[in-house]
């Protein structure tokens, strides 16, 4: 006998996440997923990404950690909306958790919610959110072979974001291998060639991602 208890739990979750999918049409909000690992980057490619999009959009960021706001005043500090969901071990956010961050935001004054998800490869992937994207993020310290070992999250996502590129000398990092591997899991999927912390490659992505949100 085998009892499957992981699609009830997606049943639940993807039941809700279409309910905000519709709640952010409705008001006109165009939501990123940030999937990555810790230390790759995340926190300060949003905060390069709002420098470079906040005179067109408001912004609101969604904070997902094990434990600790601290991304969340990094967030605050720079006059942005943030809302810190601590998931208290889960390596995920839910449509459930990401519901309560959003109850507390005023939708009608915002055109851009960016999610930054629990830093991990694997459990992401498998939870809608309601967003209109899953963006990816790998540093370049993390190595060329993560889309080999981690394909999922390659696949589900509509850009991949390699970070820290300035750090390409100091590690064995195979670039051309690294983008076949992409290419080859998700041939659509724009690679972005960012230094989040030195403004490098960050207008390419920026561009890229205002005009989803104008065309949405």
């Amino acid at each position: 006998m085998r009892i499957d208890l992981k699609q009830p739990i997606l049943d639940k979750n993807d039941k809700l996440a279409a309910e905000l999918r519709q709640r952010f049409a409705e008001n006109h909000v165009y939501v990123v997923d940030l999937l990555a690992s810790p230390g790759s980057g995340k926190t300060s490619t949003i905060l390069a990404t709002i420098e470079a999009l906040r005179d067109e959009f408001n912004i609101a960021v969604i904070e997902g950690d094990i434990a600790s706001s601290v991304d969340a005043e990094k967030i605050k500090s720079q006059g942005i909306a943030a809302v810190q969901i601590n998931t208290g071990g889960a390596c995920h956010l839910e449509s459930a958790m990401l519901k309560r961050a959003i109850d507390v935001l005023d939708l009608e004054r915002l055109d851009l919610i960016i999610i930054e998800n629990v830093g991990n490869l694997v459990c992401p992937t498998d939870f809608d959110l309601g967003e209109n994207i899953k963006v990816m993020i790998l540093s370049v310290p993390e190595g060329h072979d993560k889309p080999l070992k981690y394909p999922g999250v390659f696949q589900i996502a509509e850009a991949v974001i390699l970070n820290k590129v300035d750090t390409m000398p100091v590690f064995d990092f195979d670039e051309e291998a690294f983008n076949d591997s992409v290419h080859q899991l998700n041939p659509q999927a724009p690679i972005f060639r960012l230094a989040a912390t030195k403004d490098q490659g960050v207008a390419e992505w920026a561009d890229w991602l205002a005009e989803r949100i104008r065309q949405a």
